[in-house]
């Protein structure tokens, strides 16, 4: 049986290729049909709280690529991956979504980074958390305007963009892991 470690350094196989188009095109269309939950929130008073209230679901796809496969640059290219696909199944995002599946992933991929990628369990998925929250936050800060809110709105949003994708990307991912080991699909 091979370690952790052994596991990681050997090359990206097939299986590991279709394994992440897979998570990728799944999570590209749930992200293509997400799109409608931030547009019903955003057609309400809670206008300002779309963005962070719904990010978490959009950055799933990074996580589970990482914990599933357990390789660095899987987060990454899993969140690239499903952005590619809501993108071509007519986002109103169009290309944007690429640098947003580019900065989700980053943050995502900086997270696991911090352990050497050599924790994948809840501490992986806790600073990738983390590392998603602050990345994706600095891009709003310039891309959507972020910085013209006043201090008590952005670290309302800050921390509703914490616990979204806390919630989405670590919680859920981690629990979806675990139905995935349970099934043997990860061998």
């Amino acid at each position: 049986m091979q370690t952790m470690n052994q596991k990681q350094k050997r090359g990206w196989s097939l299986r590991d290729v279709i394994f992440l188009a897979i998570i990728g095109i799944f999570f590209g269309v749930i992200y293509q049909v997400w799109s409608y939950a931030y547009y019903v929130i955003a057609a309400t008073p809670l206008k300002p709280y779309a963005n962070d209230l719904t990010l978490g679901v959009w950055i799933m796809a990074g996580p589970l690529a990482g914990v599933l496969l357990q390789k660095a640059g899987a987060t990454l290219i899993g969140e690239l991956l499903a952005a590619a696909v809501e993108m071509l199944l007519f986002s109103s995002w169009g290309a944007a979504n690429l640098i947003s599946g580019f900065i989700q992933g980053l943050g995502n991929e900086i997270g696991f980074a911090c352990t050497g990628y050599r924790n994948w369990s809840k501490l992986g998925l806790f600073l990738s958390t983390i590392g998603a929250t602050i990345i994706t936050f600095i891009w709003d800060w310039f891309q959507s305007g972020y910085s013209e809110y006043h201090i008590g709105l952005l670290l309302t949003l800050l921390i509703i963009r914490f616990i979204s994708i806390g919630f989405f990307a670590g919680v859920l991912v981690y629990w979806i892991k675990k139905l995935v080991l349970k099934t043997g699909l990860n061998k």
